[in-house]
Formats: C-alpha cells, structure tokens, sequence
C-alpha cells in the first residue's frame, strides 16, 4: 500500500482503527475536537492518552470507522480490565 492518508480526513466524535506507520501496532482513536490546523484525539490502549496531531500528519492505513455498536461492545470489555487493574492497584 503506497498512498498516506492524514488525521484530516478523520471526523470529530467518530472511532477508528488506525496504523500511523507501517510497522507500528493497530491503535484504536476518537477525534474529540477539531480545529482549523488540528485534532485533538485520545488514544485507547493499556491506558488512554489524549494528543494533539497536525491535520497533516500522515497515517498509514485508516482500517475502519468503528460502528457505535461496536464501540459499545468494547466499552464495556475495556471498562472491565480498567476496573481490574484498578482493584489490583488498590490491593497493595
């Protein structure tokens, strides 16, 4: 795959599945905010991380716009394990 895409072509309160670069892992994204330069999105993984990208940042490959029913079967996967490893912290 040879063409780039950029966080400009992603749309505000929508979910998608994302490789930034070819070799990076597949990372799950909200864009939150948008304005005229920029994206203000958070990153889902062991734990969430909020970012500002460049609309011109490039992407590797935009896998999926992640449907709201998808979304919400990973919430409640992903509140679970946050849930766990809070319980563990507390423990000590």
């Amino acid at each position: 795959m040879c063409s780039m895409y950029s966080y400009a072509l992603l749309e505000k309160n929508c979910y998608y599945l994302i490789q930034e670069t070819e070799q990076s892992p597949v990372s799950l994204i909200k864009v939150n905010l948008e304005t005229e330069q920029c994206m203000y999105v958070s990153r889902y993984a062991d734990e969430q991380a909020n970012e500002w990208k460049k609309k011109g940042d490039s992407i590797y490959d935009i896998l999926e716009l992640v449907s709201d029913d998808k979304i919400k079967d990973w919430e409640s996967i992903y509140n679970d394990n946050q849930s766990s490893y809070n319980y563990e912290e507390d423990e000590d």
